[in-house]
């Protein structure tokens, strides 16, 4: 059987994003209700050497859509350096984009890419993959060490949240 490569990317991708989507609404409401200001949850850090919740939800998106843009374009990927966007609005948009554009792959140009030539190039820095090879070996365990990190900050400042709110869609039988 071969690799159904939109399956195991865009479709993991879709099972989580909207989860982080309603993270960034949960976040929002919790500063709201206790008198935060949106710096209080967006700059939250579990370590002093870790990102903020905002560049953790940036990274997600990032680790994504932007993989996925890579991919279906020249077959290169990067680091987002960028600084994060300040406030839920940003992130809700930034999280709302990245689902749109995933949305709107072909799963068939997709398939289309196995084994395609892709690399992650970070200054002088490249390091070559397969298409499926980048989306297994890279893209998606960075995709799910950001999104844990999202859903473990809000955790640790008091949230209510649990596994639920983490899982998303799950892709059931029948």
């Amino acid at each position: 059987m071969a690799l159904d490569l939109h399956a195991v990317s865009v479709g993991t991708y879709l099972q989580i994003l909207p989860s982080i989507l309603a993270l960034v609404d949960k976040a929002e409401a919790f500063c709201r209700d206790h008198g935060h200001g949106a710096e209080a949850l967006c700059d939250a850090r579990l370590a002093p050497d870790m990102w903020s919740f905002a560049k953790q939800v940036t990274s997600v998106a990032h680790h994504s859509a932007g993989a996925m843009q890579g991919l279906m374009g020249k077959g290169e990927f990067g680091p987002d350096l960028s600084p994060p966007p300040a406030g839920f609005g940003a992130l809700r948009e930034r999280m709302a984009d990245a689902i749109t554009y995933l949305e709107g792959l072909d799963p068939d140009t997709v398939n289309g890419k196995l084994g395609a030539d892709m690399a992650f190039v970070f200054g002088e820095r490249r390091m070559p993959f397969t298409a499926e090879d980048f989306i297994l070996t890279f893209s998606l365990p960075n995709f799910y060490f950001h999104a844990t990190s999202a859903y473990a900050i809000l955790r640790n400042q008091g949230l209510p949240i649990g596994k639920m709110d983490f899982l998303g869609g799950l892709r059931m039988k029948g």
